[in-house]
């Protein structure tokens, strides 16, 4: 709330009838009233109460022009005639120390018109009322107060509820040589998913190159804003996860690996404007090369997923037979022995990192063979048959 030193108003903003709620939705009602208090008596013209709702993307150029799309309008004149007393110039006299209350209340446009509150580093969409007080001979005074709107997306739809796959590979080359190719082939059993649940990952990795390659996986957030008749992307990577190392010749699974969905806004897919999509980015690292990478198209959304069985979901499940039938992975080293391990620091065999390379250190391509220490056989014994005293044991050494 601005007002002016000269405003002679001790109070004015704009309060909701339901100060607790965290957003409202299409066709729902949004009432409230305006608070007036003079710290001296003053005179009014009128109250007008507006409410607007827009999508913007400003341009990074200061001389570009900015681009709006208008979601909600609403003004309402309100009556001040019921508390207040007109004078002979048709003004209202607001007295001193006295708290006024004047309600407004409207009605959010039916569903398909209104997109979520969202705001990002080159854009928004915002919502809001805004309340006009006008004075004579004097400038306006305006308050306003924000809400929030929050569209449901339900991810028991359909289309959701489809599996996603794809595959993708790449040639490795050295120095203008080939040196072999990495690929990836990985699926997910649905498309929509909500806040805190998991995302199961199938995936096979091959490497045949000559380098150590490492499989990761990572939900990404893409941000498109056009203006302009351009649009600019701007990515972020969230919650990841990773594999093990994948030596040459050999290949990887992951079975049903993890990923949670972190506290994220909802993907906004009905502005024409501003745009919020989620994608699950699995990749291998390939040291000395750009990464290979592959994306599926995630939707998050606000009613999550409820479990009930479909047509829809059993073909899933169908689809996602053949990644069952995948022999399982090779036990893990931790079930050998602790002395047969090799004898070294427990270090990763190559530099982990990730898309900006700088590689001119190229420790993370050699790996240094340890010495291995063999322990000694194991003890035994015999009994002597000729013996008196056939219990007796010999230990042979």
């Amino acid at each position: 709330m601005v007002l002016s030193p000269a405003s002679r108003l001790r109070l004015f903003r704009v309060v909701f009838s339901e100060p607790g709620r965290a957003f409202y939705s299409s066709g729902d009602k949004l009432s409230g009233s305006v608070q007036l208090e003079a710290e001296q008596p003053c005179r009014v013209d009128g109250l007008r109460v507006t409410a607007a709702g827009c999508a913007r993307v400003q341009p990074r150029k200061k001389r570009g022009r900015s681009q709006e799309v208008e979601y909600l309008k609403y003004d309402e004149d309100v009556r001040l005639e019921e508390a207040l007393s007109p004078d002979s110039d048709g003004c209202f006299l607001l007295p001193a120390g006295k708290t006024f209350s004047f309600q407004f209340g409207f009605e959010l446009p039916p569903p398909g018109c209104l997109v979520s509150s969202f705001r990002g580093k080159l854009g928004s969409v915002r919502y809001y009322v805004r309340a006009e007080l006008r004075r004579p001979s004097e400038h306006a005074l305006q308050c306003e107060k924000e809400f929030e709107v929050e569209e449901p997306l339900d991810v028991n739809r359909a289309d959701l509820l489809a599996p996603v796959a794809a595959s993708t590979q790449k040639k490795v080359t050295c120095m203008f040589i080939p040196d072999g190719q990495v690929s990836i082939s990985a699926q997910i059993d649905r498309k929509g998913f909500c806040e805190g649940e998991d995302i199961f990952v199938n995936a096979k990795f091959e490497n045949t190159c000559s380098r150590i390659v490492v499989p990761k996986a990572a939900i990404i957030a893409k941000h498109s804003y056009a203006v302009d008749g351009r649009t600019k992307v701007l990515r972020q990577k969230l919650s990841a996860v990773r594999g093990n190392h994948i030596i040459s010749g050999m290949c990887d699974m992951w079975q049903g690996r993890t990923i949670k969905v972190p506290k994220l806004k909802p993907s906004l897919l009905g502005c024409d404007i501003i745009q919020v999509d989620y994608a699950l980015m699995i990749y291998l690292h390939i040291p000395g090369s750009e990464k290979l990478t592959l994306e599926l198209p995630l939707v998050i959304g606000t009613i999550p997923f409820s479990g009930v069985g479909s047509r829809t979901s059993s073909m899933c499940s169908q689809a996602g037979s053949s990644w069952t039938s995948f022999p399982s992975a090779p036990p893990s080293y931790s079930n050998i022995h602790r002395d047969l391990r090799v004898d070294g620091p427990r270090t990763p065999l190559l530099h982990d990192y990730d898309g900006t390379e700088d590689e001119e250190e190229e420790g993370g391509l050699i790996m240094r063979v340890p010495e291995l220490h063999c322990p000694p056989p194991p003890v035994y014994s015999e009994v002597d048959q000729n013996s008196e005293n056939s219990s007796q044991v010999v230990p042979i050494f």
